[in-house]
């Protein structure tokens, strides 16, 4: 179990969950960058939203660190790629607060359409002014769709409903996709030519920072509204506020800034403008979920288990045929190793019988990452397996077969330098196997305490290798012996309640017809 640092306030079912699972919560809320420091040390996760900032120097005085979870979508307070060189697994929760994300655009088109808060603001200080706040419908207009993920899709979903028009913009979302959310797709010039209400929903990245800046907002036709809930910078605030002044554009109702909290604006001196302080996610159900996800994510990482939304882990997505086949691809991986008993140059490895027909990229992930555990001396995860393998000169060459192995729906087979190793899982009890060494067929489960004797063929070995074990107060837990066909050679595969001193391992091999002994323990 670990602890897990909570720098910023999260819903109390969230953090529940982490000390049900075990583990240590230390909320410590309003940190400094240097207290951050100081309590980031002997932290094995960090739990944030978006006023921490996580940097190379952070990452850096982070000793023990295994993941970061952001409850929320937005990640740029993460220095993510300083964060998978050290192999720290990134987690978001980017379906937590889609819902609210949505609705309060459509709060915020509305407000803009129909010049709510002006209004109010007017009468609550005495002044009845109906005439000066008229407004527009939102029927048979056009809404432009900037992004057309999750929230985007809600957004359109809505947007029907109203009666609009949707066209949109998204280089990465199919026509078909696009045609069942009734939206069409177009240029970005050309949207903006067309709309009457611009809504983003983007990341902000290096490519998307003033995305929406002078020269586009020159293109719009001056009855157009500009909405922004996704994330600060994507529109350039100040060419906004000049086009506003100018009778370019008509409004906007702005939610995030480029940077926040942010109290002076251009925007804010225009009646034109709606804001609001970033309440996108600010609903009691989105915090709710977004503390209950990123807990789950974080869970994942600790027990080294696939983490769902991790961002920067290359498979992003697992398969449910493949999914139970993880933990014994990085036991094989790492049992390999123990195999072996030196770094490999190359191995071969192949997924077989039904997961062959599926993506198996999380279970290359899998393998890889029990390889490097037992190789490296740094602490190794889906983030950094593959690097390690780079730079420790371990080619690893995958592939699919849907031949089952022999007796088994699907199995997972490492071999290389004359050596090789397989497992599978039982179904229905998703049980672990070991169920072939060097091609010879055993079956046993890989135990915390595993040896491997090789021996010649003949009567009394059993008995000699109990009987060491025996004088040592060491107890068999299991035992499987396997035969090569043809061959004067038979494995005992051999789990015990404890470790098997090298010493009596070494003892053991001594004797006549025993060929070698090795532990496959996992270290």
């Amino acid at each position: 179990m670990g602890r897990v640092l909570v720098t910023e306030k999260l819903a109390e079912t969230g953090l529940e969950l982490l000390r049900s699972a075990g583990h240590t919560v230390d909320v410590q809320l309003g940190l400094s960058p240097a207290e951050l420091q100081e309590a980031i040390v002997g932290a094995d996760g960090l739990i944030i939203r978006s006023a921490t900032q996580v940097d190379a120097d952070l990452l850096a005085a982070a000793d023990r660190l295994t993941v970061v979870g952001r409850a929320g979508v937005g990640l740029d307070n993460v220095d993510t790629a300083a964060a998978t060189e050290r192999g720290v697994i990134v987690a978001n929760a980017p379906t937590s607060n889609s819902i609210s994300a949505a609705e309060h655009t459509m709060a915020m088109i509305l407000a803009s359409a129909r010049n709510v808060p002006q209004a109010h603001s007017a009468l609550k200080v005495g002044r009845w002014e109906r005439a000066d706040w008229k407004g527009v419908e939102l029927n048979e207009k056009t809404l432009a769709i900037i992004g057309l993920g999750n929230i985007g899709g809600l957004v359109a979903q809505r947007a029907r409903a109203f009666g609009m028009r949707l066209v949109g913009h998204d280089p990465f979302v199919s026509d078909e996709r696009a045609g069942e959310l009734g939206v069409e797709l177009m240029e970005l010039d050309d949207l903006m030519a067309e709309a009457d209400f611009l809504t983003l929903h983007l990341a902000r990245t290096p490519e998307t920072v003033d995305l929406i800046n002078a020269e586009r907002l020159a293109l719009a036709k001056p009855n157009l509204r500009v909405v922004n809930v996704a994330r600060g910078g994507i529109i350039n605030e100040d060419d906004l506020a000049a086009a506003i002044r100018r009778g370019q554009v008509a409004g906007a109702a702005i939610d995030v800034f480029d940077s926040e909290p942010k109290t002076e604006s251009p925007l804010f001196a225009l009646d034109q403008v709606v804001v609001t302080p970033h309440l996108g996610a600010s609903t009691s159900e989105a915090q709710d979920r977004a503390g209950i996800t990123i807990a789950e994510q974080v869970q994942h990482a600790l027990a080294g288990d696939f983490v769902p939304f991790a961002v920067n882990v290359r498979a992003r997505g697992v398969s449910e045929a493949v999914r139970p086949f993880l933990p014994v691809a990085e036991q094989i991986g790492a049992r390999f190793v123990r195999l072996l008993g030196r770094t490999p140059g190359a191995v071969d490895v192949v997924f077989a019988g039904e997961i062959g027909g599926y993506d198996c990229r999380m279970a290359e992930l899998a393998i890889t990452k029990g390889l490097m555990s037992q190789i490296v001396d740094v602490p190794v995860s889906y983030v950094n397996a593959e690097e390690l393998a780079e730079e420790a000169g371990v080619k690893i060459e995958f592939r699919t077969s849907t031949k089952s192995p022999s007796g088994f729906v699907s199995g997972v087979k490492i071999e290389g330098e004359a050596h090789s190793m397989a497992g599978t899982i039982l179904v229905p009890s998703g049980e672990m196997r070991i169920i072939s060494v060097d091609d010879i067929t055993v079956d046993i489960p890989p135990a915390d305490n595993l040896t491997l004797v090789a021996n010649t063929d003949q009567p009394g070995m059993i008995a000699l290798v109990a009987a060491a074990l025996g004088d040592a107060s060491i107890n068999i837990d299991d035992m499987h012996i396997g035969r090569a066909p043809g061959a004067d050679l038979a494995l005992m595969v051999i789990a015990t309640d404890k470790p098997i001193p090298v010493e009596l391992r070494e003892s053991i091999a001594g004797n006549e017809g025993i060929t070698s002994v090795r532990s496959l323990s996992a270290s």
